[in-house]
């Protein structure tokens, strides 16, 4: 699918990578999420995460700049290797995958980290510091919905955040392991031909609207109360998982 053909299918590319860009820019990155499940709902969920993923590895080595060497060796040694394990599941699991069973993982991750943020189930696990075997199980799923759907924040930080890391090296630490993942993943997107010319096309005439959107954020960090601008956006990010799920179960046939 050409993305710029379809006034609808580039109006929801554009304002998902102004809302990645936002979050990344300076209303925190987690809702980097969104962007896959809101490309999705116009385009196959495989070639939205192949256009959306040169994206974000530009927008990595943008942030990895501002927190070089901050970051927590001792953590990435435990996350990276199980995010790598995780990403060859993915990769050699992807055949496998239709566009309905994808969109429905894609619509449950988004439902399941919408409902993290708001009840925080995992919170409990601030009482100890999860160990080497956390940090596998943790890096691995990490590493697989990475692959899937860019959407490794969540398993990353429900590990990384009892270990009450200071504020500076958790955020450096999360970009390093982002910035690591996505260039790993570089190379089983290639081979999976999901980089063919439509794709990458698309990827360069979008890449204005996600620096656009670095910036927007950057502005809006002193004007916009984080607090509110996360509201809004984890209810977006609910409907449209929720959206997902009934598109991916109607192809599955499960609905009617």
């Amino acid at each position: 699918m050409n993305v710029l053909s379809d006034p609808l299918t580039l109006t929801m590319a554009v304002l998902a990578l102004l809302i990645v860009g936002i979050s990344k820019g300076g209303m925190g990155g987690g809702l980097g999420v969104l962007g896959v499940p809101l490309m999705a709902l116009t385009m196959p969920p495989a070639q939205a995460a192949a256009i959306l993923l040169p994206i974000l590895c530009v927008m990595d080595l943008m942030a990895l700049k501002a927190f070089w060497q901050r970051w927590s060796w001792a953590h990435l040694q435990q996350l990276l290797p199980a995010a790598i394990l995780g990403i060859v599941i993915g990769a050699l699991t992807f055949t496998y995958f239709r566009a309905s069973d994808v969109r429905l993982l894609v619509g449950l991750i988004a439902v399941g980290f919408a409902l993290n943020y708001w009840f925080k189930p995992f919170q409990h696990l601030a009482m100890g510091k999860p160990g080497a075997k956390a940090g596998l199980f943790w890096g691995s799923i990490a590493g697989f919905t990475s692959f899937v759907a860019h959407a490794g924040g969540p398993p990353v930080n429900i590990y990384l955040l009892p270990q009450k890391l200071d504020k500076t090296v958790y955020q450096a630490t999360t970009v390093l392991f982002f910035t690591s993942v996505n260039y790993v993943k570089l190379i089983p997107y290639a081979a999976l031909g999901q980089f063919n010319s439509t794709n990458m096309g698309a990827s360069v005439l979008l890449l204005p609207i996600a620096a656009f959107g670095i910036w927007l954020g950057y502005k809006l960090h002193h004007r916009v109360p984080e607090k509110q601008f996360f509201q809004v956006a984890y209810v977006f990010l609910f409907l449209t998982g929720c959206k997902l799920m009934v598109d991916g179960m109607q192809g599955l046939g499960v609905l009617g």
